[in-house]
């Protein structure tokens, strides 16, 4: 069985299926003792677990981490607990550089990516509060940490993301020219690594995830019609000429405030809705 993570609550259980009884024993898993570690040296983080081949309810378990002998950043930390504490503890990532956009999740309440968030940002102080690290919001969890993409990388299907042209005796051997202020427009746009924070940000994403493409899958609709080599925008713009499409969109640029390449999707959807109306009606 799957489960959705809500918004409002990193514990809310959305949606089940089967019975569930929660083990007391290891929901409320008991702090750590670390010897060696002083105090004010250790960091508590509070993370999201889920099973689904345990019949229990998802739970918060505490782990500490000697922040002495741990990296600077979030992912460090998961690392850390996974390697000495708890094996079983499942996330997804790779690059550890804000490329790749896998290790995905919500971070004491904000969705952004877990190698680029510090446990304690430069220039604060150390907080004795923990670090709560749940899911991203809205999304059936296939275990701990892991939601599942299947949606929203179908949706990026949808949208055709490659260059399509008109002419098939286009010469694909050959480099497909563009000039320099053609190629700028692209800036902001193809930098998106589908990590999916800001579409998990959503509201209207949350509502209508089955329908609404999400501001992540619509900024790059908008790559692909801003592409000076692509000759199929009228086609790619009334695709989306859809009340449930693009119109879900109500402006609420939860996007734009959490996209942790600080990317703008809240303007390129804007963009879309100007280019339908000025070229298709």
């Amino acid at each position: 069985s799957l489960h959705i993570v809500g918004h409002s609550s990193p514990l809310s259980l959305m949606w089940r299926r089967g019975p569930a009884r929660l083990a007391v024993a290891r929901a409320r898993a008991p702090r750590r003792r670390m010897s060696t570690a002083s105090a004010d040296k250790v960091k508590y983080f509070q993370i999201y677990r889920y099973d689904p081949e345990q019949d229990q309810k998802p739970y918060m378990a505490t782990y500490p981490v000697d922040l002495d002998d741990c990296g600077p950043m979030v992912l460090d930390a998961l690392l850390k607990i996974k390697n000495e504490q708890d094996p079983g503890l499942t996330f997804r990532r790779s690059c550890r550089e804000g490329i790749c956009g896998s290790c995905a999740m919500n971070i004491n309440g904000t969705n952004t990516l877990a190698c680029l968030c510090y446990i304690t940002p430069p220039g604060e102080t150390k907080s004795a509060k923990p670090i709560k690290i749940t899911p991203l919001p809205h999304m059936y969890v296939i275990k701990d940490l892991v939601p599942d993409m299947s949606q929203f990388y179908a949706q990026y299907k949808s949208i055709q993301p490659w260059l399509k042209t008109k002419n098939p005796s286009t010469d694909l051997t050959t480099e497909h020219l563009q000039s320099k202020v053609d190629r700028k427009k692209l800036d902001g746009m193809y930098e998106c690594i589908l990590c999916a924070c800001c579409s998990t940000s959503c509201p209207s994403y949350w509502w209508n995830a089955d329908t609404y493409l999400g501001p992540a899958v619509l900024m790059q609709a908008y790559r692909w019609i801003e592409d000076s080599r692509d000759e199929f925008r009228a086609d790619r713009l009334k695709d989306l000429d859809d009340a449930f499409k693009l119109y879900r969109c109500h402006t609420i640029m939860n996007c734009s405030k959490t996209c942790p390449k600080h990317l703008n999707p809240g303007k390129a959807v804007a963009s879309i809705k100007k280019a339908i109306a000025d070229e298709l009606h």
